[in-house]
């Protein structure tokens, strides 16, 4: 699950973690009135962020024709004016596609005087299995072109999820930050609620890009995270009912949320033929064997190890509120799932719907002679595939057609 940037400042700034004074709003009269709060402080600037699950917002295009989703604004009045441009209208980003994303809310934040940018990561290394802590003097650009053309100028730190982040561990990547003297202090404090934050709220990913040390009201320089990204596992929200309070439904695909409800794992994708898979790696090659045949898969479904009747039926009724879907492959390896539950379920499945478009079906695994004789007995127009690419050839025969 995925949050907008203010919803991540809260929980960064609950772990001790220094984020800009501001709030968020839904009207241009409220980002008046949170502006008019933050000047009364003595600061010169303002930052207005549209707040949607998108990056490169600043770089974006609303499809009113007004450039871009983040704008600095020196008086409250120019804050309300750069409200009501956004406020309502759809932001198109290199990460949203055409469709863009409607702007319904605005992060109305202090904008301090940045004197130097920098990045800052936590998230699972798969390959030690442990968590990882990267820092790059490069903030405020994309890490993959760091990565790509200066790696040396990426910084790693290894946790022990025993321990946690160690304070040594913390000054460490803060001396690589090239940050000395009164910074390395605050650097070290602000790295471990950064790493706290992660860990405390099973965090897929916590990104700081960027983290800027900046001139506070006293002159003195201090760190700042100026924007924040924070991917969920959602495996873990059920230890977090504040967090699943963040949920923008808004911000989601309808069919998305509709497959969540029924604990299926759903993506929709651009192509005409539609997968039913049990198992994440299966749906993968799936989609892959599809196209290589010369079609092109019109989602990730993932019903899981142990789908039921009623999952399967929900399932087909999510596939089919595609227009785009022309035929379905259905692909089930049945280790732990009894491939005649399956069986059964597609036969109500196509039943209830009333499908009316090409089915391939592909059964092998536990329980499938019972499996088939259910398809084959059910008197349905089913077409029964041997193996995953003679399926696969099919369905695009079939959708050829």
């Amino acid at each position: 699950m995925n949050i907008h940037e203010y919803q991540a400042k809260q929980l960064l700034a609950q772990y001790g973690v220094a984020v800009p004074a501001g709030d968020v709003c839904a009207s241009a009269a409220d980002a008046r009135t949170i502006a008019d709060k933050i000047f009364a402080t003595g600061e010169k600037m303002v930052v207005v962020k549209s707040q949607i699950h998108a990056g490169g917002r600043g770089k974006g295009t609303f499809k009113s024709g007004f450039q871009g989703g983040v704008k600095l604004c020196r008086t409250a009045d120019d804050v309300f004016a750069k409200a009501e441009a956004m406020l309502g209208q759809v932001l198109v980003t290199k990460q949203t596609g055409p469709e863009g994303r409607l702007v319904s809310k605005l992060l109305v934040a202090a904008a301090p005087h940045i004197k130097k940018e920098l990045y800052l990561a936590v998230l699972l290394d798969r390959a030690s299995s442990r968590p990882i802590v990267m820092v790059s003097t490069e903030g405020g650009v994309d890490i993959e072109e760091v990565a790509a053309h200066t790696p040396e100028k990426i910084v790693k730190e290894t946790i022990d999820p025993a321990v946690g982040m160690m304070p040594y561990q913390a000054r460490k990547l803060a001396a690589a930050l090239g940050l000395t003297g009164d910074l390395i202090n605050p650097a070290a404090k602000l790295l471990l609620g950064v790493y706290k934050t992660w860990w405390e709220s099973d965090a897929a990913m916590v990104e700081i890009n960027p983290l800027c040390i900046v001139t506070g009201a006293d002159g003195k320089d201090t760190l700042v995270a100026v924007d924040a990204k924070i991917g969920l596992d959602d495996n873990a929200l059920y230890r977090h009912k504040n967090i699943q309070e963040m949920r923008d439904l808004a911000e989601e695909a309808p069919l998305e949320i509709e497959a969540s409800k029924f604990n299926l794992n759903y993506i929709k994708l651009e192509g005409n033929i539609a997968c039913l898979v049990n198992g994440a790696g299966l749906a993968m090659a799936t989609m892959d064997i599809i196209q290589y045949f010369g079609g092109n898969p019109a989602n990730f479904l993932d019903v899981g190890g142990g789908a039921s009747r009623e999952q399967v039926t929900a399932a087909f009724k999510i596939i089919l509120s595609d227009p785009n879907v022309k035929g379905i492959l259905v692909n089930i390896f049945g280790g732990i799932m009894d491939c005649n539950v399956i069986a059964t379920g597609i036969v109500a499945a196509v039943r209830e719907t009333g499908l009316s478009i090409p089915l391939v079906v592909r059964l092998e695994g536990n329980n499938v002679q019972a499996g088939k004789t259910t398809l084959r007995e059910s008197g349905l127009t089913i077409i029964s595939g041997d193996s995953m690419a003679d399926a696969a050839k099919l369905v695009v025969q079939a959708v050829g057609k």
